[in-house]
C-alpha cells in the first residue's frame, strides 16, 4: 500500500473536498464572464456563449468512461493529480484566447482534467468510509458544488469588474499545480475495504477481469442503476442550465448590474447549497437505517417539492418573491446532491464503482448540461432569455418522477435477490 502523510480518512475527505471546490470554481467562472465576453472584442452570440460550456461538457463526457475504466484498475491518486493539473492549466490558457475558436478549445480541454477527477474521487472516498456514513461523506464532498460555483460567480465577477475577463481565468486556474501535488500524498485504500458485511452488491466472479465494454454493458442492464442515472440526467439538465444562465438572466431580465447579478446569485447558491447539501446527507443516512431506498426517495421528494418554486422564481416580476422562491428552490435541489451519489456508489460492486460513476457522468452531461446551456441560448436568440429558462422547471419535474420509479425498481430488485424475508 502506498505510504503518505495523508493517512486518515478524514484528511483524505478534506483534501478531495477542497480540490473539488476549485474544480467547480474553474468550471463556473465562465458564467460570471458571459456578458463581458459578449461585449468584448470577441463579440460572441448567446449560442456561442452556450457552446463554450457545451464544449467542455462534450469532452468531459467522452473522457469520463476512459478514466472510469482506469480508475478501477490503476492508481487513483495519480490519476486524480493528472486531472487537477490538466484542468487548471487549461483554465489559465482560456485567458490568452484571441478568438472564439481558441477559447472554445481551451474550455474543451478543461473537460479532460475534470473527467479524471470527478469520476475517480467518489470511488476513492467510498473505500475510506463505511456504507452507513456515505450520505454525509458525499454531502461534504459535493458541498464543493455550491461553494465552488459561488466562488466562480463571485471571484469571476469581481476580478472581471476590476481587471477584465482574462485575469479572471488566470486567477481561477492559478492554484492547480499545487493542488495536483497534494493529490499525490493520498494513499490508495484496497477496493471494497469498507464494504464487508454490508448490503453492497457483490461483483460477478469475472468482474475483476472484465473488459471495459463488458463492465459498462452490465451496468446498463441494471435497471435501478439505469433509472437512477436517467433521473440524474434530467436533474443535471435543469441545474446546469439554471447555473449557467442565471447571472445573465438577472442582468437582462431583472435589470440588475453585472457585479450585483453574479455576487447575489453566488450568495444564494453558496448558502442554500451548503445548508441543503448537508441536510440531504444527514437525512439520507438517517432514513437509510429504515429503508435501502432512502437516498432515492429523498432525492425524488425534494426535487418534486422544488418544481413550483423554480417556476415562480423564473416568472414572477416581484424581486421579493424571486428571492424567496429561488432560495427555497435551491435548498430543495441541493438536498439530493449527496444522497443521489451515495445511491450510485452503494448499488454497484466495489470493483465497478469508478466505472459506474464514469457512466453516470457521461450520461448526465452528454444528455444533461452539455445540452441545456446551448439549447437555452438558442431559444433565447429566437425569442428571449426569459422564455428560454422556462424549460428548467419541466426538467426538474421529470427528474423527480424518474427517481420515484428508480426507488421502486431498486426495492423490487433487492426483494428478488434476498427473498421476501430479506431487508
Amino acid at each position: 500500500m502506498q505510504k503518505s502523510w495523508v493517512k486518515s480518512a478524514g484528511m483524505a475527505l478534506a483534501v478531495l473536498s477542497f480540490i473539488n471546490l476549485f474544480n467547480y470554481m474553474d468550471r463556473y467562472v465562465l458564467s460570471a464572464l458571459l456578458e463581458s465576453l459578449k461585449h468584448s472584442e470577441l463579440a460572441l452570440s448567446d449560442a456561442e456563449l452556450g457552446s463554450l460550456m457545451s464544449a467542455f461538457l462534450v469532452v468531459y463526457t467522452l473522457a469520463a468512461p476512459i478514466f472510469g475504466a482506469l480508475g478501477d484498475r490503476r492508481s487513483r491518486p495519480r490519476l486524480i493529480a493528472f486531472g487537477v493539473a490538466c484542468w487548471s492549466i487549461a483554465t489559465a490558457l482560456s485567458g490568452f484566447a484571441g478568438s472564439f475558436l481558441s477559447l472554445f478549445a481551451a474550455r474543451a480541454a478543461v473537460g479532460v482534467g475534470e473527467a479524471a477527477y470527478v469520476t475517480i474521487a467518489p470511488s476513492l472516498l467510498a473505500d475510506y468510509f463505511p456504507v452507513t456514513q456515505r450520505g454525509r461523506v458525499m454531502a461534504i464532498f459535493f458541498c464543493a458544488i455550491p461553494v465552488g460555483s459561488a466562488l466562480g460567480y463571485v471571484v469571476g465577477g469581481l476580478v472581471d469588474a476590476h481587471f477584465g475577463w482574462r485575469m479572471a481565468f488566470f486567477v481561477a486556474g492559478g492554484p492547480g499545480l499545487a493542488l495536483a501535488a497534494l493529490c499525490l500524498m493520498l494513499r490508495e485504500p484496497p477496493r471494497g475495504a469498507q464494504d464487508t458485511g454490508s448490503a453492497t452488491p457483490v461483483a460477478p466472479p469475472a468482474a475483476a477481469n472484465s473488459s471495459t465494454r463488458e463492465t459498462y454493458l452490465r451496468l446498463l442492464r441494471d435497471k435501478p442503476y439505469a433509472l437512477t442515472v436517467l433521473g440524474y440526467t434530467a436533474y443535471t439538465f435543469a441545474v446546469g442550465g439554471l447555473a449557467y444562465w442565471m447571472p445573465a438572466f438577472l442582468e437582462r431580465i431583472r435589470g440588475i448590474s453585472h457585479s450585483q447579478a453574479t455576487v447575489s446569485f453566488g450568495a444564494i447558491v453558496v448558502v442554500t447549497g451548503f445548508i441543503g447539501t448537508f441536510a440531504g446527507g444527514w437525512l439520507g443516512d438517517f432514513w437509510f437505517k429504515y429503508s435501502r431506498q432512502a437516498f432515492l426517495w429523498l432525492s425524488a421528494l425534494a426535487t418534486l417539492v422544488a418544481v413550483p418554486f423554480v417556476w415562480l422564481a423564473l416568472t414572477t416580476a416581484s424581486p421579493t418573491w424571486y428571492f424567496v422562491c429561488m432560495v427555497i428552490a435551491q435548498l430543495c435541489l441541493f438536498v439530493s446532491t449527496g444522497p443521489i451519489n451515495a445511491a450510485i456508489v452503494n448499488m454497484v460492486a466495489p470493483v465497478e464503482r469508478a466505472s459506474a460513476i464514469a457512466l453516470s457522468v457521461f450520461a448526465i452531461h452528454a444528455l444533461g448540461d452539455a445540452v441545456s446551456p446551448f439549447l437555452i441560448g438558442a431559444i433565447s436568440d429566437a425569442s428571449s432569455l426569459g422564455q428560454a429558462v422556462k424549460i428548467v422547471p419541466v426538467a426538474v419535474f421529470v427528474s423527480g418522477l424518474i427517481w420515484c420509479w428508480a426507488a421502486r425498481a431498486q426495492a423490487a430488485a433487492e426483494q428478488s435477490f434476498t427473498g421476501p424475508s430479506g431487508r
